[in-house]
């Protein structure tokens, strides 16, 4: 079973910068593409990002372009979002999740299989 673990997250003001980890055991990164998501409470979880196991083709949602970079290091297992100039909006729990099957929607969190207990960010002055 994969098994993922986030780290990284904390406090930052407007315009920081914050560098999340998502650690990948039981398979390796190979197997597995894996998503960035977050959620506020009362919200719906939605996806940030995504980097898929086979060319490490990178998909982001319209709020991180240009902002998130999504990265993987296959020796490692490990997953890096990177995250810059943030806003108080991007404040909440991010998650990673592993994906075993491509889907028409990477960024959709009801298509990841496995995912982490997530990491809480929050952006505020």
């Amino acid at each position: 079973q994969l098994e993922l673990a986030e780290s990284g997250g904390g406090l930052v003001q407007p315009g920081g910068s914050l560098t999340l980890s998502c650690v990948v055991s039981g398979y390796t990164l190979d197997y597995y593409a894996i998503g960035w998501f977050r959620q506020v409470p009362g919200e719906e979880r939605e996806g940030v990002a995504y980097i898929s196991n086979s060319d490490g083709t990178t998909y982001y949602a319209y709020f991180a372009k240009g902002r998130f970079t999504i990265s993987k290091d296959n020796a490692k297992n490990t997953v890096t979002l990177q995250m810059n100039s943030l806003k108080p909006e991007d404040t909440g729990v991010y998650y990673c999740a592993g994906d075993d099957l491509p889907d028409s929607d990477p960024l959709d969190y009801r298509g990841m299989d496995y995912w982490g207990k997530g990491t809480a960010v929050t952006v505020s002055s």
